[in-house]
Order: structure tokens, then C-alpha cells, then sequence
């Protein structure tokens, strides 16, 4: 065999060579594969992305848009934490790309763009990218359009969305999507009553116009954010007499209003008209009458709907077994409580800072600091994060049992986490500081309470003149009632009754006049 034919030749023809479209397509593919996996930095997107612009070779539009819907609809990762972002960021090189391989941006590209407007929380882009597409000639479609009126709804602008919608939309674009964009908007800034007159109108013009179970539903979840019981009940009528047939939210909306007004023979009512007109209630439906009996005192019902829901075969989600711990919890079955939150884990449901709060305060009010030390250790090995609810109860267990070496280090905990102290924080420390007499640590506390900008009222007040009028330093005693006069916080009435409290009220008046 020759030397020629020994060269680096033979090396060259093992590397196989891509056609311009072949690369345009691993590109791509590389560009979705670490979409996908959580992997794609901005940085990274915008080499990929300029590297398709400059091949050769037609970038199918499709293709491109495919990548740009893919951005506005990824999870926030590590690498990536704005996808949608991301995708606007990118259209700057696609746009002012002139070479006459790359495809210009079409009506889908437009689309997208404006809903990552929105979901990006830039909707002042919105109109810009709407103005372009006039610009270029193409026709807008509803998709369009209902993208453009979120940014404008997201900018508190929804009379000018519904200006858009009644009358510079052409005749055979708006529908209910539109439509149902725009009356959100209304019932999320409280404007119910002008939702409701958006929806009648819709009915009136009929057709595409017609509204949907959706449209119903947003005018009366709308009214019932306001407290407006009886005008939600008109809707859900109105609908009806609509012949649009309500669904497991409207009942189940219509069930919580009952529930939240004490009205719970009306909300076992509708959940009676619900089934038997053919509609399942859900887990949520059940957790809305849980929720109402438990606020009413009505325990026992709570156990009953948690065996109904059984009984239905409908799985409990953590509110409802929640709601359960809690029940027991308040009749001191503290064990059973414990026996179900261990059960929990083992059924399916993650046991999340409410089921630790609920079960710690349970051990709390009962004493039983040994048992809510082990369920504290245990909530740190699941990485369940504490709140501001959990630290409270966590210090006042321990402050009221005098341990305030131990309160203490979990206060220094909650701050070290980035939690700062409420004012049920504050008031717990320098409440026990005052019943043990350190009234320098309580004064320390109350003055951080005060610099750290935390609202301080009469309770806090109560707390510092008691222990100071234990101490028989009346003079401290004074300057409190003053800087509360100062302030404008009244005194409110004193809590007990007997000699105590009389002589108590008589020496802060006697103090108030004191020189």
C-alpha cells in the first residue's frame, strides 16, 4: 500500500462530517436535552441560539418557536431561574437577524412572546410586542389578544384590555378566553360588580360571547372574596336559569361561602343539590365542610366527613388529614394524634409545617417538653423549615416553663434563619422576663422591639407596667403610661377580677397622676 494512501486522510474520513442541517438539528437538540435536564444557563442559551442564527441553512420557524414555547413554559431551575425571560432575551438576536436564511418571526412567535410578558412579570413589554406585530402586517388571533390583555390586566389597566375586547378586536375574534381574562382582572381588584356586568353581557350577545362554567365561576369566587354572600348566590342562580350547568368548583365555592358564614346546615344542603344533580364532590369540596365544622366547634363532624370521604373512596390530601390532627389534638387525644401523624408519612402524605405546628403545640399545652424536643429533632431530619408559628411555640413552651437559656436559643436560631421576631415572639420573651423578674432583659427586649420597627401595642404595654408595678417602681411605671398616651394606646380593659385587679387599676390611675 502506497504512502498516499496512509495519510491523514484515512484519520479525516473516520470524523463524519454534518450537513449544515444536520448541525442545525443537533443544535437544537442540544438545546432542548439541557432545557429539559435543568441545565441550560443563559449564557449557554444565547451560544446556542446565535450559532442556529448563523447556519447556513434555513432554522424552520416551527422549530425555533417550539424552543422559545418550551422557555415560557419551564420550571425555574439552578441554572435557568426565569425561562420566560430567557425567551425575550433571546428574540433580541432572532429580530435584528437580516441574512436572508433567517426566517422572520411569525404570528406564533408573537404570541409567545407576549405570554412570556406576563409570565415573566414584564407585562409593560407586552404592548411593545404587540405594536410590532401591527407593524409587520400580520393578523392577530385570539391567542394574541388574550395574551396582550393579561400584561394589561397585570398592569392594572383592564378597562383598556376591555376597550380592546368590545371594540378594536375584529368582529369573529373575541371569545371566552378573552373574555374570561378580563373578568378575572375585574373580581382580583374587587370590582365584582363590574365582572357581573361584563357576564351578562356576554350572555346577551351569545354565540362565542356565551359564557362558560369557567366565566361563572370567576364572577362568584370574585364575590365571595368580597364577603358578598347573597350577590354570589345570584350568579350561581342565574347560571343555572343559563343553562350552564355548574361544576365541583361552583358548588364547592358556593359550600366553603356557607362554611366561612357559620351557615352549615346551607352548605350540607348544597353538597345534598350537588349530588344529586350528578356532580362528585372532590377532596376539596369535603375539606371546605371540615374546615366549617372545625371553625364552629363542630369536632365531631369532622371525623364523620373524614369517614365519609373514606367511605367514597376519596383520598385525603394533607389539609384534611390536618384538620383530623387538629381535632384531636383540641380534645387532648394527643396519642391518637400522634399514631395518625406517624401513619401519614406511610399513606402518601408528606407531613408539611402545619402537621408539625399542630402536633408541637399539642405536646406544648400539654408539658410534654421531652416528646416536643424528639418531634423538633425529627421535623429537622425531614428538612421540613420552621415558621414563624413553630419558633413561637417552640419559645413559649419553653419560657413558660422557665427555661429561658433553652427559649433563648432558638430565638438566636430563628434569627439565624433569616426569620425576624413578630410581635407574638416579643411579647412571649419579654412576658416571661417580666414574671421572673429580669425586668433589664424584658426592657432589652421591648427596646429591640421597638428599633427593629415591630408593632408594639397595649398588650406588650400590660406586660412591662405589671412587672415594673411588681417591683414597686412606679416611677418606670409612669413613663409606660405616658409614652402609651404619647402613642395613642389605650389601657383596654383589665383582664381577672377581685381585689388584685381593682388595686392594680387604682395605682396605674394613681401613677398617671404622679409627680
Amino acid at each position: 500500500m502506497s504512502a498516499s494512501r496512509l495519510g491523514p486522510r484515512s484519520f479525516s474520513s473516520l470524523v463524519p462530517v454534518l450537513s449544515p442541517a444536520a448541525f442545525a438539528l443537533q443544535l437544537l437538540n442540544e438545546f432542548k436535552d439541557h432545557l429539559a435536564s435543568g441545565t441550560l444557563s443563559p449564557e449557554h442559551a444565547h451560544q446556542l441560539f446565535d450559532r442556529l442564527l448563523r447556519q447556513r441553512v434555513p432554522v424552520p420557524q416551527r422549530a425555533l418557536n417550539g424552543l422559545l414555547a418550551a422557555l415560557a413554559r419551564a420550571p425555574p431551575s439552578t441554572a435557568c431561574p426565569d425561562g420566560p425571560a430567557l425567551a425575550i432575551a433571546l428574540f433580541g438576536p432572532m429580530a435584528q437577524a437580516r441574512r436572508s436564511w433567517a426566517r422572520p418571526p411569525n404570528i406564533y412567535t408573537y404570541s409567545i412572546l407576549i405570554d412570556c410578558c406576563h409570565r415573566a412579570r414584564r407585562p409593560d413589554l407586552g404592548p411593545a410586542f404587540f405594536g410590532r406585530l401591527l407593524k409587520t402586517g400580520i393578523m392577530a388571533n385570539a391567542v394574541t389578544f388574550s395574551s396582550l390583555f393579561k400584561c394589561l390586566c397585570d398592569m392594572k389597566r383592564p378597562e383598556e384590555a376591555l376597550d380592546m375586547l368590545l371594540h378594536r378586536m375584529p368582529d369573529d375574534l373575541p371569545c371566552v378566553i378573552c373574555y374570561s381574562v378580563v373578568l378575572k382582572s375585574f373580581c382580583d381588584n374587587g370590582w365584582s360588580k363590574r365582572a357581573l356586568d361584563l357576564l351578562r353581557m356576554m350572555a346577551k350577545k351569545g354565540a362565542n360571547h356565551s359564557p362558560n362554567v369557567f366565566s361563572y365561576n370567576t364572577v362568584i369566587d370574585g364575590f365571595l372574596k368580597e364577603g358578598e354572600m347573597s350577590k354570589a348566590l345570584d350568579v350561581f342562580h342565574e347560571m343555572i336559569r343559563q343553562g350552564v350547568a355548574p361544576d365541583v368548583v361552583t358548588y364547592s365555592s358556593i359550600i366553603d361561602g356557607h362554611c366561612k358564614a357559620g351557615a352549615m346546615d346551607k352548605a350540607e344542603a348544597v353538597l345534598r343539590q350537588m349530588v344529586d344533580n350528578g356532580v362528585r364532590p372532590n377532596a376539596v369540596t369535603y375539606n371546605c365542610l371540615i374546615h366549617g365544622y372545625s371553625i364552629s366547634g363542630q369536632s365531631e363532624e369532622v371525623i364523620r366527613l373524614s369517614e365519609e370521604m373514606r367511605t367514597q373512596g376519596i383520598i385525603h390530601d394533607n389539609f384534611t388529614c390536618n384538620s383530623v390532627l387538629d381535632y384531636l389534638c383540641k380534645l387532648g387525644r394527643i396519642k391518637e394524634a400522634a399514631e395518625l401523624f406517624c401513619s401519614m408519612a406511610k399513606k402518601g402524605h408528606k407531613t408539611d409545617v402545619f402537621s408539625y405546628a399542630i402536633l408541637l403545640n399539642a405536646y406544648a399545652t400539654e408539658g410534654s417538653l421531652v416528646d416536643m424536643a424528639d418531634l423538633w429533632e425529627r421535623m429537622v431530619g425531614d428538612r421540613v423549615v420552621p415558621d414563624h408559628h413553630v419558633f413561637n411555640i417552640m419559645i413559649d413552651a419553653y419560657a413558660k416553663c422557665g427555661k429561658m437559656d433553652v427559649a433563648m436559643l432558638f430565638f438566636k436560631d430563628m434569627l439565624q434563619q433569616g426569620l425576624n421576631p413578630n410581635k407574638v415572639t416579643y411579647l412571649i420573651l419579654i412576658s416571661a422576663f417580666c414574671r421572673m423578674g429580669r425586668m433589664d432583659d424584658a426592657m432589652d427586649k421591648f427596646s429591640e422591639m421597638i428599633d427593629m420597627g415591630v408593632p408594639h401595642d397595649r398588650n406588650v404595654y400590660r406586660c412591662m407596667i405589671q412587672g415594673y408595678f411588681r417591683q414597686g417602681d412606679l416611677v418606670k411605671v409612669k413613663e409606660l403610661i405616658t409614652e402609651m398616651k404619647i402613642k395613642g394606646i389605650t389601657h383596654g380593659p383589665q383582664k381577672g377580677n377581685g381585689r388584685h385587679s381593682i388595686f392594680h387599676v387604682s395605682a396605674i390611675n394613681d401613677c398617671v397622676h404622679y409627680k
